[in-house]
């Protein structure tokens, strides 16, 4: 019995080390962590478990016979973040570059599955080559047992993607079925044909990074939701994630024993937000003085920036917020941000997360390209994501709230719990002076001074349309607060809430627009 414990602590050393030193020198001098290193940075400290180290595949053909190195290119198991339970598989590629093949793919759906059984988030640590073209049809049937374990967990269990080198062709569905995706720039690559196909086939000549690096999934094409310099900062921020989200769809996420009190004034708010409706601020510096310690985690930073998502704690609770941001394109809906917004409030919806909605908003972006690009069903994906979540949902009128924009994010008309506005809002079906060329055209036509008229006529408007207690008044916003204690307010709202219940009919699913 000693020597056979012998010998497995020798054979888990070897296979902890790697197939090959020079392996693991390429793997460094790419600026890349092995897939061990990554999973210790992730999770806790020595709760690392691996299922299935001694795998091998049993493929034959092509030299496979003779290379069968065990864990098959893949590192599957469970560990703890911050105690929670985390399931994770790490692709090895230092064993046939990452490559998936049938018992690479089979320990990546038990994985999947025990996460699933076990409610549990499921990190992967991508950096393969795509499939085994030796082991060819194989291989592709295992990424669709991939594709369709990631449906199955959608909105059951939290799923991050966390892209740490090239992920090519069918490969980049599983990140895309995923909950969040995380880049690493300059080594992390997505993208369905690489620059060679591209080439071939149109004629363009571009860079892998151009193609499909962390910046243009992060700006451009909103496939990543976070992009990092390094390996390290990506990981720890991964955590952080973790930190904010619950374990599964039947739990609430995590408290925190807040140090900021609930109580505290913001009074830097008076004058952080201009009355005029024209003058532009930056809606981040509001959404740090209203939540716990001034932190947040912004989703999708640099795409569609015109609004912000973000997750953030009130009162040791985690929040998830949408924000009109006046500092870009005027805070307007669009498409890409009508499709970020959405997907994140569905998200929210399904992890138990409840919503403060910030609006600033002059409508949706006019134009012959959004509408061609379909606004119209872009705009109703936002639409349908608000009317279909159950969470606790407050919406927080600062300024701005015009036309269909300001039903669309989340008003009381579409299910929002709660509605506040500040003494600065303006609730209209358009802008003053757009609505006085329109209402007294003619007046102002016939007038001796129609400049004069019109002044007149915008001021007549507003005074009977638009003032801060239009909306009160008619029970569609449910107070009007001094912008000092929104905190507090918000707070309170959200502990009462707590405990909502809310059912949708019975039907097997949805049809959102797309």
């Amino acid at each position: 019995m000693r020597s056979g414990v012998e010998e497995l602590a020798s054979l888990r050393r070897e296979i902890a080390e790697g197939p090959d030193p020079a392996a693991t020198q390429r793997q460094r001098d790419k600026g890349k962590l092995t897939a061990r290193e990554r999973i210790e940075l992730l999770l806790d400290p020595g709760s690392f478990q691996e299922v299935e180290q001694l795998r091998r595949h049993r493929a034959t053909g092509f030299g496979l016979e003779a290379k069968k190195p065990h864990t098959d290119g893949v590192i599957t198991g469970w560990g703890t973040v911050e105690g929670r339970t985390v399931f994770v598989y790490a692709h090895d590629f230092r064993i046939f570059g990452g490559a998936l093949g049938e018992a690479h793919a089979e320990k990546i759906h038990k994985i999947m599955d025990m996460a699933i059984a076990a409610g549990a988030p499921l990190v992967s640590l991508n950096d393969g080559a795509g499939a085994r073209i030796q082991e060819g049809v194989t291989a592709l049937a295992g990424y669709g047992g991939i594709f369709q374990r990631n449906t199955k967990a959608s909105g059951v269990i939290p799923q991050i993607s966390v892209m740490l080198g090239p992920c090519a062709g069918g490969a980049a569905y599983s990140p895309a079925l995923t909950d969040f995706v995380f880049m690493v720039r300059e080594t992390s690559q997505m993208f369905i044909t690489g620059p060679d196909v591209v080439k071939a086939v149109t004629g363009e000549e571009i860079s892998q990074n151009g193609l499909g690096g962390a910046d243009v999934h992060a700006e451009t094409s909103g496939v990543c939701h976070f992009a990092y310099d390094d390996e390290e900062t990506c990981l720890a921020e991964v955590r952080y994630l973790l930190s904010l989200l619950p374990q599964n769809n039947r739990e609430r996420p995590p408290a925190t024993a807040p140090d900021d009190p609930a109580d505290r004034r913001c009074e830097e708010l008076l004058d952080l937000v201009p009355a005029d409706g024209n003058r532009p601020y930056d809606m981040r510096a509001v959404i740090e003085s209203l939540v716990d310690d001034g932190d947040f985690l912004e989703i999708h930073e640099r795409w569609a920036g015109n609004v912000i998502v973000a997750l953030a704690r009130l009162d040791g609770q985690t929040v998830g917020i949408v924000a009109n941001q006046p500092q870009s394109l005027a805070g307007v809906l669009d498409i890409n941000a009508s499709e970020k917004a959405a997907r994140f409030v569905q998200m929210c919806d399904a992890f138990n997360i409840p919503l403060v909605t910030l609006l600033d908003v002059p409508g949706f972006l006019p134009g012959v390209d959004q509408e061609h690009g379909g606004i119209i069903r872009h705009g109703a994906k936002l639409l349908y994501a608000y009317c279909n979540a159950t969470v606790p949902r407050i919406q927080l009128i600062l300024r701005k709230a015009y036309g269909g924009a300001y039903i669309v994010m989340d008003s009381r008309s579409v299910g929002a719990d709660l509605s506040y506005a500040w003494p600065t809002n303006e609730i209209a079906v358009m802008g003053a002076e757009g609505a006085a060329n329109v209402i007294f055209r003619r007046q102002i036509a016939g007038a001796d001074d129609p400049e004069a008229m019109r002044a007149r006529m915008v001021k007549e408007y507003k005074a009977e349309l638009m003032h801060p207690y239009y909306a009160a008044e008619r029970g569609l916003v449910d107070d009007v607060i001094d912008p000092a204690e929104t905190r507090e307010v918000l707070i309170r709202s959200l502990q009462m809430l707590r405990t909502k219940h809310a059912e949708l009919p019975s039907r097997k699913h949805g049809n959102p627009p797309q």
